[in-house]
């Protein structure tokens, strides 16, 4: 047999560089075995059909499994030559088994081969990053329920706001990997369906039964169309979008943490395992951990550009330009994981600065619109408070004081309404617990809050 299984149309040899620029298997290589579990399957349905004979297809699986061994083994040497992962696996079985190796192709192409290899890839490596995901949740928690009653500044426009739990801002980013994780399980039942049996892209002659190839590969069931399962790639795009979703969720986070460990903040210490210094500076310890997630972040939006601009203009079926696709999912996929895993270890080092925390809280008249609240319980409508709370805070920057420094006596300046309760209105405490309602950053409804997400932890 020619080295290329497609040689015999041609009359002259592949040129050398072009044969290397078009090859996959310096990239692809790592789809192996699932290439094999593939093949494995292929061939007993192959057999089962009656398409081979038993002894054959036991013949296949036998070498396939050899193969498997010595890839694992790093024995295998890999060809340019051969392309790509398929028929470097193929020429291998071939030279083991002999000819008879050659019938493992038989019904399907190396269109629907390459479309279930990056299935079954994806698949695997979605339910890897859902353990990454579920471990980062988890030190939120922790970190969460460490520090309940540990207050900081809530901001808009990164001016100060509102007082809140500082484990109520930690909750905030779980609910947003929470969401992450069910684009990435939605994605996932989506693309579970077998496109072997598609062929290059007509369907095959042979009476074959892929219901039965996609119960043994685990899938629900199969594609229903020849054409879209050779050329479907939305499953890459649409794991590349969440991906980028979710990079741009820890972005956020690694930006707050770049600000709260700087020496303007001093909210919170990072483990010095995450950190690096300064060859000229030695005082410097650098963020670079978030820092470079947040750069990396970059690269997952690049990848996913990559593929829209790739697939956007291809007709139906499969075109060379989809071996493109392969890198920058591989790429994403090792950022993400990556990414997860060292955030996940690194919120669970996380020491809190709670002192540092509290102070800037109190400055910035962040109970503010507390004092307005309690003038609009006095029966004063909210846009006349809103004025009232507005000549109090002029007045207290004119003098150099915060809200809870006011005597009775000035706070009535503003309005005769003003009572001595007032006083029990303006302290940080008062503030976050006054926010009760689910979703507030009361400490009962945060308490509340860290419950559920334990108990839905529990159920998954």
């Amino acid at each position: 047999m020619s080295e290329k299984p497609w040689a015999g149309r041609f009359t002259q040899p592949t040129d050398k560089f072009v044969e290397e620029f078009t090859a996959s298997i310096s990239f692809d290589q790592r789809l192996y075995r699932y290439d094999i579990q593939g093949s494995i399957a292929h061939a007993r349905m192959l057999a089962r059909q009656k398409i081979i004979s038993d002894k054959d297809a036991e013949r296949i699986v036998y070498g396939l499994n050899e193969i498997l061994e010595e890839i694992n083994a790093g024995k295998f040497k890999f060809s340019v030559a051969l392309e790509d992962i398929h028929m470097n696996i193929e020429k291998r079985l071939i030279e083991q088994i002999g000819p008879v190796g050659g019938k493992l192709h038989t019904a399907r192409s190396r269109n629907d081969q390459v479309a279930l290899d990056i299935r079954l890839y994806l698949r695997e490596e979605l339910d890897s990053l859902a353990d990454y995901l579920d471990a980062l949740q988890g030190a939120l928690l922790d970190q969460a329920e460490a520090n309940i009653d540990v207050i900081m500044p809530g901001y808009t426009h990164l001016q100060t706001a509102q007082p809140v739990l500082f484990a109520h801002h930690l909750l905030a980013y779980h609910e947003m990997f929470l969401r992450d994780a069910g684009r990435l399980r939605d994605l996932r039942r989506r693309m579970n369906v077998l496109p072997l049996g598609a062929g290059a892209l007509a369907g095959t002659t042979f009476p074959i039964d892929r219901e039965w190839v996609a119960e043994q590969l685990g899938f629900d069931g199969v594609t229903r169309n020849s054409l879209d399962s050779v050329s479907d790639r939305d499953f890459g795009l649409e794991f590349c979008g969440a991906a980028s979703i979710l990079m741009m969720h820890l972005s956020r986070l690694s930006e707050e943490l770049i600000l709260w460990s700087s020496a303007d903040f001093s909210f919170i210490e990072l483990s010095d395992s995450f950190c690096t210094g300064s060859s000229i500076m030695p005082q410097k310890k650098n963020p670079d951990v978030p820092e470079l997630v947040r750069g990396k972040t970059g690269r997952v939006y690049g990848n996913l550009i990559s593929l829209l601009t790739l697939m956007k203009s291809l007709p139906l079926a499969y075109n060379k330009d989809m071996q493109e696709d392969k890198e920058p999912l591989f790429d994403t996929l090792d950022t993400v994981k990556g990414s997860l895993k060292i955030f996940a270890d690194m919120i669970a080092q996380l020491q809190v600065r709670a002192d540092n925390m509290r102070i800037a809280a109190a400055r910035g008249f962040s109970t503010a619109t507390d004092v307005a609240d309690y003038v609009v319980r006095k029966g004063i409508p909210f846009r006349e408070a809103h004025e009232i709370v507005g000549k109090t805070v002029r007045y207290c920057i004119e003098n150099n004081k915060d809200i809870p420094e006011l005597s009775l006596e000035e706070f009535q300046q503003f309005s005769p309404v003003i009572g001595a309760d007032i006083f029990d209105f303006v302290t940080l405490e008062a503030s976050v617990n006054s926010r009760k309602a689910t979703g507030g950053t009361a400490r009962e409804a945060v308490e509340r809050e860290i419950a559920r997400a334990r108990q839905a932890r529990g159920r998954n």
